[in-house]
């Protein structure tokens, strides 16, 4: 079955030129043009992945993101945005969103991301357990859920990822490099500040204070690594 993949765009010319190039992959595309539309449309054909256009009519990318992020907590999500700043790229990537794309962007560009994406997504545990722990911790791989002492933790796909990546090996200290080619993906094109973003988001969900993390911590001048004490 192709992945379905919902574009939210409002200028029919962007909508129209990634539908091609996306169907041309075998994508079961879907549009809308705007940001009611769009999650509307998310909730009948549960895609597997959306790109939000930052700039929408009514409800901006960022709230669409936030909503279909706490609907689709296994949906893929990038965003499209004309604008380079760093903070609007770390405002999508703090509402939920997995990957950001700058206009005007490259299509090959944008599907070998979405591609790298639902590898992320479909790839399956090579572990023979089905279980992990780092207490409090405990990932169930076959899910793909985790734990804090028995509560189940609203995470991302790409927060999961971390996670299984830090207690699968625990005390190494990650570069931001490593953990982009763990999670992201050799082929990932972008820079590393995606690695604070989301480090900074899994530890206001797994910390008990994360101004003061206690389980992430930072190596100054390399990266990060999980506390094994």
């Amino acid at each position: 079955m192709n992945n379905k993949i919902i574009i939210i765009e409002d200028e029919a010319a962007i909508r129209g030129f990634l539908k091609i190039n996306f169907s041309r992959n075998n994508f079961l595309v879907f549009e809308a043009g705007s940001g009611e539309e769009g999650i509307q449309l998310a909730r009948v054909e549960s895609p597997d992945v959306a790109l939000i256009d930052v700039m929408l009519p009514g409800i901006d990318g960022y709230e669409v993101c936030s909503i279909l992020r706490n609907e689709f907590p296994n949906m893929g999500i990038i965003m499209l945005t004309a604008k380079g700043q760093d903070i609007d790229k770390i405002t999508g990537l703090e509402k939920g969103s997995d990957d950001y794309v700058v206009k005007p962007f490259n299509p090959t560009e944008l599907i070998l991301r979405v591609k790298a994406l639902l590898r992320r997504l479909e790839s399956s545990d090579k572990s023979n357990n089905n279980i992990i722990e780092s207490i409090p911790f405990k990932i169930d791989i076959y899910s793909k859920r985790v734990f804090k002492n028995d509560v189940e933790l609203e995470l991302t796909p790409t927060e999961y990822s971390l996670m299984k990546v830090f207690i699968q090996n625990k005390g190494r200290a990650f570069t931001r490099d490593e953990l982009l080619n763990e999670v992201w993906g050799y082929n990932y094109i972008g820079d590393t500040k995606i690695v604070d973003v989301n480090i900074r988001r899994l530890r206001s969900k797994i910390e008990d204070n994360s101004s003061v993390p206690k389980y992430i911590e930072t190596v100054w001048g390399t990266g990060y690594r999980w506390n094994n004490k």
